[in-house]
């Protein structure tokens, strides 16, 4: 117990008589750890956004605009594929987009007359019957376009695919740039005690006696890095979510808290792991080189 409360207290000298090289540990942490906790939650809410598209199985066929609908229903109607069809006629699709827009309905009030043609919207057995059907829906003269999620779906992968890698590469850059920050704290520490680690050395004590408060600095600047992090990302997540959901109300934006939950603790145990990991082997090179004979 005297051996941990002399570690402990050797570690708070340690940190505060280098408190600018400290903070700037501190500071690079917190900044890694929040890269690291955004991208996590991109990641995650645009794998849901994908997850809710591909969901949903309903084509929406647009006709040209004076093209009879009736046609059209009479070919699909027997379809052994098709689970449902609908025709959607001009005033009842303005009806709908109005209701999904909600407070900026007004918007389309300005355009004066109704600029939406005839609509139909089928809804398939399976989302693999999609893609032929679309196929052949854009082959009808009287059809000006066809809507499938699928199309949105395989954007939103692409892009959430490119990210992911920008994001890697920022992140293992992000890494290297905070463990070599941890690493030069903890050896500058080390080489402010030389002297005492010698002695230390000289009268027999243990390597991982003079090793631990090092190991300590690091996993508490690592550790409360990744804690203040946390807190930010708690803070300025719901509030982000609210304003995409608010200008974006067709966005579900992830909230599983335990989930999140779950991810804030990987973020704080991996600032503990890089700590550690950072400091035992800044430790762990300069009392070998101390300890091998010249």
């Amino acid at each position: 117990m005297a051996s941990f409360n002399y570690a402990l207290r050797d570690t708070f000298r340690l940190i505060f008589r280098h408190w600018g090289l400290s903070i700037l540990t501190l500071v690079t942490a917190v900044s890694l750890f929040f890269l690291l906790g955004s991208s996590a939650l991109f990641s995650l809410n645009v794998k849901n956004i994908v997850a809710d598209v591909e969901n949903d199985l309903v084509i929406t066929v647009f006709m040209r605009a004076g093209e009879d609908v009736a046609p059209l229903l009479s070919t699909l109607e027997d379809a052994e594929f098709i689970d449902d069809i609908k025709a959607i006629s001009p005033e009842e699709g303005l009806s709908i987009l109005k209701s999904k827009l909600g407070d900026q309905a007004k918007a389309v009030s300005l355009l004066g007359e109704n600029p939406l043609p005839w609509s139909v919207q089928i809804m398939v057995k399976r989302a693999d019957y999609a893609t032929p059907l679309v196929r052949d829906l854009m082959s009808f003269p009287s059809v000006e376009e066809v809507v499938y999620a699928g199309q949105l779906a395989e954007k939103l992968s692409r892009a959430s695919y490119i990210m992911n890698r920008v994001s890697l590469a920022v992140l293992a850059l992000a890494i290297i740039i905070t463990a070599l920050v941890l690493y030069n704290t903890v050896k500058i520490a080390i080489y402010s005690k030389r002297r005492e680690i010698s002695v230390m050395l000289l009268v027999g004590a243990t390597k991982s006696f003079i090793a631990f408060p090092f190991v300590l600095q690091g996993m508490f600047l690592s550790t409360i890095g990744a804690v203040l992090s946390v807190a930010l990302l708690a803070i300025a997540y719901p509030v982000i979510g609210n304003m995409i959901h608010n200008t974006l109300m067709f966005i579900n934006v992830l909230d599983d808290r335990d989930l999140l939950f779950r991810l804030y603790l990987i973020l704080v145990g991996t600032g503990m792991t890089l700590g550690w990991l950072c400091s035992w082997f800044a430790v762990h090179c300069y009392i070998v080189s101390a300890g091998s004979p010249d």
